[in-house]
């Protein structure tokens, strides 16, 4: 009796992307350019906090990047570069390990310019976290990108222009016209040292606070809860006990803005608040130390050991990779078959 073999034929299932990640726009709709995106992902083998550092430039980079990217062996730098375009990736955010010190490499895709940073120093997000008495980071905080200040770089040097111009370009730009403040959560912090030539990348959160108004007070409208007035004889003594000014209020006026707009129920329009600044991580002391004219290949334009100028690499990425530090042999080339696969699994939508 003759026996039937049923063959399951594979079959190529398109990525879910949800609807929310649909409707994110490609294009600003008040200044009409491109918003930014970018790729957070690691070249070779990386120890767990390092891993864990990638997750943080991940959540830092919201919304705008792939928070759950999916990451194979045998993914390649082409193969990242393939996905990218479709999806209007503009940036690529990658970490390495030598065997000296981690590397940070931001890279302007398709092609170039990279920008090659040894970190010195990091400190994670939970670190951090753990280090404060009362950390803050709410849920809604990373639905909108941060700012990003940039300080100490007004050299006349070439390098130092070109790495204002790429962490410039990384986040959308704003209209101070027609900007929210409440959209305004998050600070990106990049301080130049030109004796020491380090980077000091700091991340903050934005919140504000009203001027004048006792904690008990701006607790109970925040909170909308009953207060405990057991102890209390009158209700003024609710009112009087913790002082008229918060204790946490700043002294300078410097550090207080007046509102335009209404951001909260204490937090209203044409009052004083102080602006406050919390660090929420991840924190890394950063050295320039080449610069690529193209996607991680090319001209090497700056060197800091010295062999910068016309001097060009071979246009192999594997190669160039190597000589960063990192463990190629685990890198293997995709097949043609496999590149529908390989597509699936680094095509990952924006979180909301």
């Amino acid at each position: 009796m003759a026996r039937f073999h049923n063959r399951k034929k594979k079959v190529f299932v398109k990525p879910i992307v949800k609807k929310q990640q649909q409707q994110q726009p490609n294009v600003d709709h008040i200044t009409g350019n491109k918003i930014p995106k970018s790729f957070v992902f690691s070249r070779g083998k990386l120890p767990g906090p390092l891993r864990q550092l990638q997750m943080d430039l991940r959540k830092l980079m919201l919304p705008y990047t792939a928070l759950k990217l999916k990451e194979k062996k045998r993914n390649n730098l082409k193969d990242f570069l393939n996905v990218a375009g479709p999806m209007g990736v503009t940036h690529f955010l990658i970490l390495s390990k030598t065997e000296t010190s981690p590397v940070l490499r931001v890279a302007k895709t398709p092609q170039g310019p990279t920008l090659t940073f040894k970190i010195h120093e990091y400190s994670l997000a939970v670190d951090i976290s753990q280090s404060q008495l009362r950390p803050r980071c709410p849920q809604d905080l990373f639905k909108n990108p941060p700012l990003i200040v940039l300080s100490g770089f007004a050299a006349a040097d070439e390098q130092l222009r070109l790495t204002t111009t790429m962490f410039k370009n990384i986040f959308p730009d704003i209209d101070i016209n027609t900007v929210k403040l409440s959209s305004c959560q998050r600070i990106l912090l990049l301080n130049y040292n030109k004796d020491t030539k380090l980077i000091d990348f700091r991340h903050y959160s934005i919140r504000l606070q009203p001027v004048g108004v006792s904690r008990r007070i701006r607790k109970f409208v925040q909170n909308h809860q009953v207060p405990d007035l057991r102890n209390l004889q009158d209700v003024s003594d609710f009112v009087t006990k913790a002082g008229y000014g918060s204790e946490s209020e700043a002294d300078e006026e410097a550090a207080t803005v007046t509102l335009t707009s209404d951001l909260s129920r204490v937090n209203r329009a044409s009052t004083k608040s102080a602006v406050k600044l919390q660090e929420i991580g991840p924190r890394m002391t950063l050295q320039l130390t080449k610069i690529e004219g193209g996607l991680c290949a090319g001209e090497v334009m700056f060197s800091e050991y010295g062999n910068g100028g016309n001097k060009k690499k071979p246009g192999n990425e594997e190669g160039n990779e190597k000589e960063d530090g990192e463990n190629d042999g685990q890198m293997e080339d995709s097949d043609e078959d496999d590149e529908a696969d390989n597509e699936e699994d680094m095509e990952e939508g924006e979180e909301d």
